[in-house]
């Protein structure tokens, strides 16, 4: 089975995402060891938050350069919500520079009759990589579960993998490149979708174990 570090900087939902991989066929590994995170055969960044918080905790504990080492060594890496945005340049929400290993802002939802932010509850995702190896055996609008105020914005629209409408406004809810996967909605929440999603991302292990 494959073991799968997930990173513990006191900002992420651990459990239900430590349940989830085990669903999912994986062996977790809660740590905040450069040496584990390395060892292991992939790697998950939760998280669950704000901003400035959650970067400031992966600078003082020393994380960023394992995070980006295990994305650089090409083995399977899934960020989760804020684990999504925080590996982006830089957050509306905060004054802190974020990792920068995704070229790209996170800006805030405009306000616009009608809205309701923060952004809670069920949505159905528009595939806009529907190749990828994180929506296999999924229907084409499958529906998750998000909570967030938030959202990322890539340099590089061509890293989208899916989308979402919330009011008037499409914006990024996953990406996907390479090794390199995050997104926005919180799979350990988001029933049979969210494990197959997870399953996807522990089979994509698998196979990049047997490469």
């Amino acid at each position: 089975m494959s073991v799968i570090a997930v990173v513990d900087y006191d900002m992420g939902n651990l459990h239900s995402v430590c349940k989830g991989l085990e669903k999912a066929g994986a062996i977790p590994q809660v740590t905040d060891s450069a040496k584990e995170i390395e060892k292991a055969d992939a790697v998950v960044l939760p998280g669950v938050g704000a901003f400035d918080p959650a970067v400031k905790q992966l600078r003082s504990r020393d994380l960023v350069a394992p995070i980006e080492e295990a994305i650089a060594s090409g083995k399977p890496f899934l960020g989760i919500c804020l684990g999504l945005q925080i590996l982006f340049d830089s957050s509306e929400e905060g004054s802190e520079p974020g990792l920068g290993i995704v070229a790209g802002t996170v800006p805030r939802f405009r306000p616009e009759p009608g809205l309701t932010i923060p952004h809670m509850g069920w949505n159905q995702l528009h595939l806009t990589q529907p190749e990828s190896t994180l929506w296999q055996q999924l229907p084409s609008q499958p529906w998750v579960y998000f909570v967030h105020s938030y959202y990322v914005e890539p340099e590089d629209p061509k890293m989208r993998a899916a989308t979402i409408t919330h009011g008037s406004q499409t914006v990024t809810a996953a990406i996907a490149k390479d090794n390199l996967m995050a997104v926005q909605f919180h799979p350990e929440k988001s029933s049979t979708t969210g494990l197959q999603i997870l399953s996807n991302f522990v089979a994509q292990n698998r196979l990049a174990l047997c490469a």
